[in-house]
């Protein structure tokens, strides 16, 4: 079996809501991964749309790993619905579940011959899962439905967003989008409750989040933040990148050190692979070198303008000097300078 990737999460997940909301249900889901927006997803929509309200109280079960045990499960799913065409048997945090053999073994005897008038959701958040060789994890794929989720990574970000804007009918403008990326970094459920804050505030004749509504309903400042400094490094703007850091000092919390450094790692990382790209393949689309690198087409005339600035070789300097003040600012080789200095010297030596 193939890695999962994002992509197949989203794909996988997009799928089964359309079956949900068709009301095509699988007598058992399987929902496991890391990456835990996608598993509430379902979870909640199954919870609060195949039953009427008044049918839940008799056919709607929710256990926890921690609180329950296999053969509860068994139980609970091997009884007929009370007066309603299904019941729903929901285990969260099943990862705390003790599924030994023994225990395998009856949910494996369960698998084999489901009730079709239950519908059983088992949510296994984080690292543990079911061994995808094993026969109860194949069993649970012939019989029912598995969505296995992975968290995405940075350059899956700014797609992801204006994808969720969309499906609200609204849309986000390029900057916008950047920022909120650089911000909010991988965390989908801390980005869909900005972005559902966002979409709320929305003026009623506007459909299409800016650069201005982040910095008014969210906090983050527009012309002080790790996206604006990324584009005074690369343009080695020398008086605005100090001007940033400056206000950096001035709000640690806001703007910590690991994230600075994170984002412009990043930022120069995708730059090598550009300028990389580029001497191989000098006729590539902008298509194909947004793909290949993670960089929004919108922002290629940057990273076009900042090869220039920044040889291959001083790309690779940069990125060495990252490591190394990310080190220092852990305490590293350092008596304990400020972070905002260590900024300061770090952005100096980046630009000269």
């Amino acid at each position: 079996m193939g890695k999962i990737r994002f992509k197949d999460t989203v794909s996988k997940y997009d799928q089964i809501m359309a079956e949900l909301k068709r009301r095509k249900y699988s007598p058992v889901y399987l929902l496991t991964g890391e990456e835990t927006l996608h598993i509430d997803a379902v979870s909640d929509y199954i919870a609060e749309n195949v039953l009427e309200a008044q049918d839940r109280a008799f056919n709607q079960i929710v256990l926890y790993g921690k609180d329950t045990d296999v053969n509860s499960i068994i139980f609970a799913v091997s009884r007929p619905p009370m007066m309603a065409k299904y019941q729903v048997v929901i285990v969260k945090e099943a990862q705390h579940l003790k599924l030994d053999a023994a225990g395998q073994e009856k949910l494996l005897k369960y698998m084999k011959h489901p009730l079709d008038t239950t519908i059983l959701v088992i949510c296994m958040k984080g690292a543990k899962h079911i061994d995808r060789r094993s026969k109860l994890y194949l069993e649970i794929k012939e019989r029912g439905t598995i969505l296995e989720t992975v968290n995405p990574y940075d350059n899956e970000i700014p797609g992801w967003i204006s994808n969720h804007l969309k499906q609200k009918g609204a849309s986000i403008d390029s900057a916008a989008t950047a920022i909120l990326a650089e911000h909010l970094g991988n965390d989908l459920n801390k980005i869909v409750g900005e972005l559902d804050k966002l979409f709320i505030l929305l003026p009623e004749n506007s459909k299409t989040v800016t650069v201005a509504d982040i910095e008014k309903n969210i906090g983050i400042n527009k012309d002080y933040n790790v996206f604006e400094l990324g584009k005074a490094v690369f343009t080695k703007n020398v008086v605005k990148a100090n001007r940033i850091i400056r206000y950096f000092g001035d709000n640690p919390n806001a703007n910590p050190m690991v994230v600075v450094i994170s984002s412009l790692f990043t930022q120069f990382l995708k730059l090598f692979k550009y300028q990389i790209i580029k001497q191989q393949s000098p006729a590539i689309s902008a298509f194909d070198m947004a793909k290949a690198t993670g960089v929004e087409p919108f922002f290629l005339r940057e990273y076009d303008a900042a090869a220039a600035l920044y040889t291959p070789v001083k790309v690779m300097h940069v990125i060495a000097l990252l490591r190394e003040y990310d080190m220092k600012s852990k305490g590293w080789n350092d008596a304990g300078t400020p972070d905002h200095e260590l900024m300061k010297e770090l952005v100096f030596k980046i630009m000269h």
